[in-house]
C-alpha cells in the first residue's frame, strides 16, 4: 500500500519488506527502486524495526497499524525518513503516530506533508476517532510539525502529548 503527495510517496512496509530493511537492505532498494539515506539502521531503531517484523507477520491484515511506512522522495526515489503507527486503535479509537528523518533532509517540509498523509489516511479508517503523538518538551521541531498538521496540545507531564480529531 503507497499514498501520495506533491513531492513523495509514502509506502507501508509488508512483513517480508520489514524483514529486508533490517536484514537486507540492498534487495529492499532494488524491490522497491530506491536510495535509503534515512535516518540509520542501527541501535534502538534497528531493534524496533526487528521487534516489529513478528508482529506485522502475526498480523497481516493489520500491518499498516505495525510496520514502517518509508518517506520516498518522488524527485530522486531517495528514502528520507520513515513513520509508523505503534499499534492497532485502542478502545477509544487512538492511534499513536511516530517518525523520524534523517538529519540532511530537515527543514524542506517533508516531515509535515507525510504526517499529513499518513493521518489523513488513519482517520479514514473506521476504529480510528484520533491521532496522538508523544514529543519531549525540548523538540520544539516536532512539535511544529504537529502544529502544522493541527494537532492540539492535549496533555503534558514529562512530556508533551498532542492529538488530531477526526
Amino acid at each position: 500500500m503507497k499514498l501520495e503527495t506533491k513531492r513523495l510517496e509514502i509506502v507501508v512496509l509488508n512483513s517480508e519488506q520489514l524483514n529486508l530493511l533490517a536484514n537486507n537492505l540492498k534487495q529492499l532498494e532494488k524491490q522497491l527502486d530506491f536510495s535509503y539515506q534515512g535516518e540509520s539502521l542501527e541501535g534502538h531503531f534497528l531493534e524496533i524495526i526487528k521487534e516489529q517484523i513478528n508482529v506485522t507477520k502475526n498480523d497481516e491484515r493489520n500491518y499498516p497499524y505495525h510496520s514502517f511506512w518509508l518517506m520516498i522522495r518522488k524527485s530522486d526515489r531517495v528514502v528520507v525518513g520513515s513513520a509508523d503507527f505503534k499499534d492497532v486503535p485502542n478502545e477509544a479509537g487512538e492511534i499513536e503516530i511516530g517518525y523520524g528523518l534523517a538529519k540532511q533532509f530537515e527543514h524542506h517540509g517533508y516531515m509535515t506533508e507525510m504526517v499529513e498523509a499518513m493521518c489523513e489516511w488513519a482517520l479514514q479508517q473506521d476504529k480510528v476517532k484520533s491521532v496522538i503523538a508523544e514529543t519531549l518538551k525540548e523538540n520544539v521541531a516536532s512539535q511544529s510539525v504537529l502544529k502544522r498538521c493541527n494537532f492540539s496540545l492535549d496533555r503534558e507531564n514529562e512530556t508533551f502529548w498532542w492529538r488530531l480529531k477526526k
